[in-house]
This record gives C-alpha cells, structure tokens and sequence, in this order.
C-alpha cells in the first residue's frame, strides 16, 4: 500500500505555524510536521491532543510508592518483625523518605518507557526523515494526497503562500 505525500519545506518556525493552521483550517491530511527544535504552538496548530503522559506518570508513580509501602509493612511487621529499642514494627512515618525516593524514581523510569512503547521507538530502529536537513535548521510540512479532490497546484499555491522553501511531492510505500 503506498500513499503520496506532499512535503512543504520552510526555513522559520513562524512560516510554518501559518501554513499548518491554513492547511487544517482547509481540512487537508496532516501527518507530521518535523523542525530542529521545539515550536510553541505548533501541537495547537496540527489540532493534536494533550497528552495522556503525565496522567501515565502520576498513576505509573503512585502505584510504586503503594507497592513500595505494602512491601516494607510486610516485611518489617509481618514476615520479619524486629524489635529495634521497642519501637513499633508498622512504623509508618519511618516509610516516608524511602517512599518518596522510590516514587520518583517509578515515576520516570516507567514514563520513560511508557514514552517508548507508545511512540514505538524500539533500539536499532532507523529514523524516518523527510529530509536530511530536518534536524538542522529547516521546517517541514508533510500533507498527504488523501483523494481526488486533493488538488496538487492549490496546495502548492498556499504553501508558496506561506514562504515555503521548497515543495515536493513523494510516494512512501507503506
């Protein structure tokens, strides 16, 4: 299965801003926009949604510090009870530091492969670019020719519009 795309290539970050807003606003496929550094408003601009990652975070952090917490009362009061000085087994309050330490690092160690998994970044996985200077200094549009309507010479118009650099056409297959 292979799909035509059309690439838009941009050298500032406003340029690319307008024209990703033009071409939503004008109901075009978007499939990715790509630039050397982060754009504000750019996730706005593609109409994506918020993402779900520190929902993720905070569930993915609290479910170990709640491990964390069983796991000590456990052995601390019932597989392994020690009398230190007669203070009580279920110390709770001596939990606290160790909680939050663990916590955190539950937290980040399974966002970061949350991350992974969801954008399926696997090891050795070789980056699809559409062009080689993408991560230096140019802006990158990619629209997809998704049916008949899609006229080629309108699109080129608007991202000529918009001070496109370049403007290429593209099958991937799939």
């Amino acid at each position: 299965m292979s799909r035509r795309l059309l690439i838009g290539v941009f050298e500032r970050e406003e340029d690319i801003l307008n024209a990703t807003r033009a071409s939503r606003t004008l109901g075009y496929t978007l499939v990715d926009a790509y630039a050397p550094y982060a754009v504000h408003g750019l996730d706005e601009a593609m109409g994506l949604a918020p993402s779900r990652l520190p929902w993720v975070c905070f569930a993915l952090g609290l479910a170990g510090a709640a491990f964390k917490v069983w796991f000590e009362f456990w052995t601390t009061s019932v597989n392994w009870p020690v009398n230190v000085g007669g203070k009580p087994w279920n110390s709770l309050p001596a939990f606290v530091p160790i909680t939050f330490e663990v916590m955190v690092l539950t937290a980040g160690v399974s966002t970061v492969l949350a991350f992974l998994a969801v954008a399926r970044l696997l090891p050795g996985r070789k980056a699809r670019l559409p062009r080689a200077r993408v991560t230096d200094d140019e802006f990158v549009l990619v629209l997809e020719e998704s049916d008949a309507a899609f006229d080629v010479a309108r699109v080129r118009r608007l991202l000529d519009g918009f001070n496109a650099v370049r403007i290429e056409e593209r099958v991937e297959e799939a």
